[in-house]
């Protein structure tokens, strides 16, 4: 079943859930962003006085209208069946302090007569060889369950009326389930719950809860047993209010951008996606390891690109550099201090991709830039908190990391090729590309002065003294080498225009990375603008969008959203303001539903192409924002 879109998220620092813009519930993880993810589906449905099921995110007499609670992950979605005339709101949201998610249904009669109701959940859980599913139905609900975790479906206080173990699918459809076992072996069961008989006017209230629970921290079955009493007579009301007062407070605390305050609607869905921002981000961070993930799965099959559920260096750095500008310091610490410890190799550098919890991810190579990065991004973080305790404590990892930059340099200078080589940004294509060899300039300025910062400490300490200033001669004799090498091999005379790489040339938005961040060279200088002219004949479509490169095709090469803010950025850089909220605007008017920002837009329809909700994409508009609000733009 392909569940490519996340339309909404929710969740706490622990538990992740995603749904369709229907209210149907996609993915659920836990304990970490990313890992574990359990559902294969989870679906939910009426039977109307007698009707067959009617799911509730899918049928084609529902009508949807979907909403987040203002400044929280508590998402609203109301769905109206306009054969029977039924009003069911569904509310959903995963409390902060309980490991729950609330399923909060209020089914209201519509009609000018009687409405006989009986709701149904059919769900099933994603399994393999190794990790067997079996069921047991439980008084109020079901539990489906295997070696190592369990998911618990039930009510507060409302009985099941019939529950199917085995076989649901032959009978889901009539809406009519039974089944003698009150345990089996199966990955999908279902249970039901009699609503009654809802007069005109009437309504009924169901709360429905799902607790995962890993068997490591219930090892006795009395002792899981008794976890779900404990959880049934928690107050709900609290739970919400709870819920929602720290969403609140978390959205008052980080919104410290101060843009124009004005009450049109285009000012209202900037507002809309600097807050879903801030809401996004504790959902995508691992709280113990600070590793942070690039966006919630959509494609766990990889049925069409090779997974999104993990943590790339490079795209941590740049939410970094966003989660400084909102106030969420502590956040982008734990990041370098723990989580780039405890990924980084004994040579030095990062591979490709890990897990947030820190373990190694599966990769297909590696990009230098990842490396680079988080050199660089260190002391922009330091630049943020001008704390220079942060910058011993990570001190020896930056040198370990430039160490292994340095052999990278002298290898493709040299052209000994000892090195394995490396992919680029877009993880394409391996070679020597732009923007990895500009990412290491910027490393490299950023190592010296990371040593200028921190040397004085070192005044009783002959050697390391010593240690400081021979690494700055080596670094700064490579700076103007890394210069040297990038005008002979990445500049085409003929077009006059810098190149990606040194095979197929194409035009590549991430040339920008020679100025925009890393400034290799000056945002006017010829040579850039040259550059700049010919991605704007080359990579701007006629909807305003960017796209990555030439020849672009994955995904049927669209506009990025990250491309067209880069754009933006380097507009800003050379005064082209104007033509830098073009860009802005261009993100603001394609946004996903929610404020959510999607990794690419349909040049067509403008509307997301892939991926919603993904980090990168948010950091750039951040960052951005802050930019325009600076100069009173916004």
């Amino acid at each position: 079943m392909e569940k490519y879109f996340n339309d909404a998220l929710i969740g706490n620092k622990n538990t992740v859930a995603s749904f369709s813009k229907k209210g149907e519930l996609l993915r659920l993880t836990y304990p970490t962003p990313g890992y574990k993810q359990f559902i294969n589906f989870f679906h939910t449905g009426v039977t109307i006085n007698d009707s067959n099921i009617i799911y509730l995110h899918d049928d084609i007499n529902n009508i949807y209208r979907q909403y987040y609670t203002p400044n929280t992950n508590i998402l609203n979605t109301q769905i109206k069946n306009t054969y029977f005339n039924l009003n069911i709101m569904q509310t959903d949201y995963i409390a902060i302090k309980e490991n729950i998610m609330v399923k909060k249904y209020t089914f209201t009669n519509e009609n000018n007569i009687d409405l006989d109701i009986n709701f149904l959940i059919h769900s099933s859980m994603l399994t393999n060889q190794n990790s067997f599913i079996g069921a047991k139905v439980i008084e109020n609900g079901m539990i489906q369950y295997s070696h190592d975790y369990a998911i618990s479906t039930f009510s507060k206080d409302k009985k099941i009326s019939s529950h199917m173990i085995n076989d649901t699918n032959s009978a889901i459809f009539s809406g009519k389930i039974y089944d003698k076992d009150y345990i089996g072996m199966s990955n999908d069961s279902s249970i039901s719950y009699n609503i009654g008989t809802l007069k005109p006017k009437e309504s009924y209230t169901l709360e429905i809860l799902l607790h995962i629970c890993h068997k490591e921290e219930k090892e006795k079955q009395e002792e899981f047993d008794l976890e779900i009493e404990r959880i049934k007579k928690l107050d709900l009301k609290k739970q919400y209010q709870s819920t929602k007062s720290y969403w609140e407070r978390y959205v008052k605390n980080h919104k410290v951008i101060k843009t124009k305050d004005i009450k049109n609607e285009y000012y209202k869905k900037i507002d809309e996606i600097y807050t879903r921002t801030i809401l996004l981000y504790p959902l995508l961070l691992n709280e113990q390891t600070g590793g942070i993930e690039a966006a919630m799965e959509i494609d766990e099959e990889r049925t069409k690109c090779g997974r999104y559920s993990y943590c790339w260096t490079r795209d941590a750095v740049f939410i970094t550099k966003t989660m400084d500008l909102l106030n969420m310091g502590k956040e982008t610490e734990k990041f370098y201090k723990n989580f780039c410890k405890i990924t980084q190799s004994k040579n030095g550098m990062w591979e490709q991709r890990f897990y947030t919890d820190g373990k190694l991810a599966p990769c297909w190579g590696y990009q230098i830039d990842e490396t680079a990065s988080v050199i660089y991004g260190v002391y922009e973080h330091y630049m943020q908190k001008q704390d220079k305790k942060f910058l011993k404590d990570t001190l020896k990892m930056v040198e370990k990391a430039c160490k292994f930059l340095q052999k990278y340099i002298e290898d493709i200078l040299e052209k000994t090729n000892k090195m394995h080589v490396s992919y680029d940004i877009w993880e394409m294509n391996e070679g020597i590309h732009l923007y990895s060899i500009a990412s290491i300039f910027g490393a490299f300025e950023n190592m010296l002065k990371i040593y200028e910062t921190v040397q004085d400490d070192f005044k009783e300490n002959r050697l390391k003294q010593e240690q400081i200033r021979k690494e700055k001669e080596i670094i700064e004799k490579m700076l103007i080498s890394i210069k040297e090498y990038v005008l002979v091999q990445f500049y085409d005379t003929k077009r006059n225009t810098f190149v990606r790489n040194q095979t197929d040339k194409n035009i590549d938005i991430s040339m920008l990375g020679i100025v925009v961040p890393f400034k290799m060279f000056s945002v006017k200088e010829k040579k850039v603008t040259n550059t700049v002219e010919t991605i704007n004949m080359t990579l701007r479509t006629y909807t305003g969008g960017y796209k990555r490169f030439e020849y672009d095709h994955y995904m049927d090469g669209n506009p990025w959203v990250i491309a067209t803010l880069w754009m933006a950025l380097y507009n800003i850089e050379i005064g082209k303001i104007k033509e830098a909220k073009q860009c802005f605007n261009y993100v603001v008017e394609t946004s996903a539903k929610h404020g959510f920002l999607a990794e690419q837009i349909n040049n067509e329809t403008k509307k997301p192409a892939w991926v919603i909700g993904l980090g990168w994409s948010h950091a750039m508009f951040i960052i951005v924002l802050e930019k325009l609000a600076k100069i009173g733009e916004i």
